[in-house]
């Protein structure tokens, strides 16, 4: 058997829904699809329910629609009334469109337009009438997959599914030969139970699908397999299966219990079935017991499954996949190593967005059930629980911790850096000293200034003890950022002196640095030090053109100043506004810096510096007054308050004002 062969013949489905031309591979539910098949030819109403990946939508495709004989009845398509297929059709007045979804999949060959308007009655009435060989009509099954979107779907289109309901319930006593089956989850079951009675008219059935017990697992591993030319083994299935059955719980003290369940989750059992398949050589006919031991790893398998499922949801919700998995793990696992059960609250299901913990169980890694109108999530199967302890690699915890300090999600960073440290082998010390980093920061933001020291100087020490240059440049300019925050521009500049020893390149110590001595009343070694960074940066950072503007404006420099102010102007702040208004006046462009300082003013009434230099333009403007009177308010702010060099100009020009 060729690579290409074996793949071409892959007997096992994964996690897709079985297809209707796939009955010949669909095995294990041979007696459920019989008895649904019969009751849905017999009564008024079939309420089909079960777990989310029980297999409903497998069975009902590849199970009962095969066992439904095409001259005893006229069966419509499966349908869902999802929109999203519907999606193309303009916004029209007076359309139902979960109805006009509902009868485009049940006559996916009419176009859109055509069916827009009709009720579910008028839409069976123009369908042709079959007949059996005596002539008699035969009755129309029709059957919905997924029904809970109809009973639990945005409020906005509550008129139309209640609608829908109703319309369904008229076409029910319209057409005596009507006979629709509603597939849903379990625990949308209580919602179905109003429409019961106006759908099935006395005629109702209910059937719970369950897992797979032993024996129907066997035969859905096994039975497949007979058209490919492979073939289990005595004990390879059996023992395969069995590992499906068996779980492991470990509580939080180490201590190990086995469990050995009685049924098998479906979805599982595709998922590692599968999996199996594509490991084996190509070339393999007979899979044995050796062969399952070596490749077929349950526990590696549904631990792919769920990164599979957790790296997809977590693109789409825009949360790391390390966040939900410390969350599946510290949320849905109790201490004792068993499943936990969490509530959905009104937008957060134990500190994660709902429609996270609603995307999960889409994919079937959580399963919900409603308890006095509550809805309730678990973990899918015990099985699961392995998969979800197992923790990431300590490094995807540290970018998912530093996504989330750009995020400004504190605790979030918190959690992640601590459980990157938690995942850590013995010797990866290069974890800690990041996580210290990290800690650092958080501490920072939350106002923990002796903590976030402490944290900066233990990272620090620990980088340099790996001679990671790199590394210590990023704590010691994370301290230095703090002293500078804290007003002590000397601690500030020696530190980021410090940084630069490490790592002479390192543009974030230049720029702190700069901004350090422009505070301690150096401008020109400021500037020195903000030239170096916009010469080594490719692109140069918009807050050292920024600061380097400012400064030349301060010191006079009109061209200079204005040289940087004009390459920042989309990211404007009051000091830089402030800055181009002096340097405006000192160009002999009055009109434009007296506007300009007046923005300035306006935005940054608390700023000693911008209050200064409108104080300068108003001198170059001949206001002698309101310069006094700025200067003075200059002196006095505090959000910033002036550096030691910019006071005495301050101070001067107060006096020199006042004088005139």
């Amino acid at each position: 058997m060729t690579q290409e062969a074996g793949k071409a013949a892959q007997p096992y489905v994964g996690l897709r829904s079985y297809e209707e031309n796939e009955g010949r591979l669909f095995f294990g539910r041979e007696r459920e699809s019989r008895d649904v098949a019969a009751l849905w030819e017999a009564s008024g109403l079939t309420v089909l329910y079960g777990a989310s990946g029980v297999g409903k939508t497998s069975m009902l495709r590849a199970g009962v629609l095969p066992r439904i004989e095409a001259e005893r009845a006229d069966v419509l398509p499966i349908a869902r009334a999802s929109l999203h297929r519907i999606a193309a059709f303009p916004p029209a007045p007076h359309v139902n469109h979960h109805v006009l979804s509902l009868l485009s999949a049940w006559s996916p060959e009419q176009p859109l337009p055509a069916l827009a308007g009709l009720t579910v009655s008028e839409f069976l009435a123009q369908r042709p009438v079959r007949v059996d060989r005596y002539g008699d009509p035969v009755p129309v099954l029709a059957a919905i997959d997924q029904a809970e979107e109809l009973l639990s779907g945005p409020i906005h289109r509550g008129d139309e599914r209640n609608e829908l309901m109703a319309q369904l319930a008229r076409a029910m006593e319209d057409h005596d030969g009507l006979h629709l089956l509603l597939s849903l989850r379990q625990e949308h079951l209580a919602a179905v139970l109003p429409y019961e009675q106006p759908l099935g008219h006395g005629s109702n059935a209910r059937f719970h699908l369950r897992p797979l017990t032993r024996a129907a697992a066997l035969d859905a591993a096994v039975k497949p397999l007979e058209h490919t030319g492979r073939f289990f083994a005595p004990d390879a299935a059996e023992l395969l299966v069995d590992d499906l059955r068996t779980v492991t719980i470990v509580d939080d003290e180490g201590r190990t219990t086995m469990l050995e369940l009685d049924v098998v989750e479906p979805v599982q059992l595709q998922v590692v079935c599968s999996a199996l398949w594509e490991s084996l050589p190509a070339e393999l006919t007979e899979i044995t017991v050796d062969h399952v031991n070596l490749h077929a790893d349950v526990d590696r398998f549904l631990t792919g499954f769920c990164k599979r499922v957790l790296t997809r949801v977590a693109a789409e919700q825009n949360v790391p996949v390390t966040e939900i998995q410390y969350w599946l793990r510290n949320s849905f696992v109790t201490e004792h190593g068993t499943r936990s059960t969490v509530y959905e609250g009104l937008q957060e299901t134990g500190g994660m967005p709902n429609a996270v913990a609603r995307a999960l169980e889409d994919r079937h890694l959580l399963k919900a059930e409603h308890r006095l109108g509550i809805r309730w999530y678990e973990l899918q199967h015990d099985r699961l629980i392995t998969a979800v302890r197992r923790p990431e690699r300590p490094a995807a915890y540290l970018v998912d911790a530093r996504a989330a300090l750009a995020r400004k999600k504190w605790e979030t960073a918190r959690r992640l850096a601590d459980e990157a440290t938690r995942a850590a082998e013995f010797d990866e010390v290069w974890v800690r000293a990041e996580a210290q980093e990290i800690l650092g920061e958080v501490a920072a933001a939350r106002g923990e200034i002796s903590t976030a020291r402490n944290l900066f100087e233990e990272a620090a020490g620990t980088f340099a003890m790996l001679q990671q240059f790199d590394g210590v440049a990023r704590a010691l300019t994370a301290g230095g950022r703090l002293w500078l925050a804290q007003g002590d521009h000397a601690r500030a500049v020696e530190l980021l002196k410090a940084a630069l020893g490490w790592a002479p390149n390192d543009l974030s110590a230049r720029l702190v640095l700069g901004q350090a001595l422009w505070h301690a009343g150096q401008p020109r070694a400021a500037l020195a030090c903000l030239n170096g960074a916009v010469a080594l940066a490719a692109r140069p950072p918009v807050e050292a053109l920024a600061l380097r503007g400012e400064i030349h404006a301060d010191l006079g420099d009109a061209v200079e100043a204005l040289r940087d102010l004009d390459r920042v102007r989309a990211h404007q702040h009051p000091g830089t506004v402030s800055a181009r208004a002096l340097a405006l006046a000192l160009a002999g462009r009055f009109d434009a810096a007296e506007q300009e300082v007046l923005d300035a003013v306006a935005a940054g009434s608390a700023s000693g510096p911008v209050l200064l230099r409108a104080a300068r333009v108003h001198v170059l403007l001949g206001r002698q007054a309101g310069a006094a009177g700025l200067a003075m308010r200059a002196i006095e702010a505090l959000d910033p308050a002036l550096p030691p060099h910019l006071r005495r100009q301050a101070e001067e020009l107060s006096r020199s004002a006042r004088a005139d």
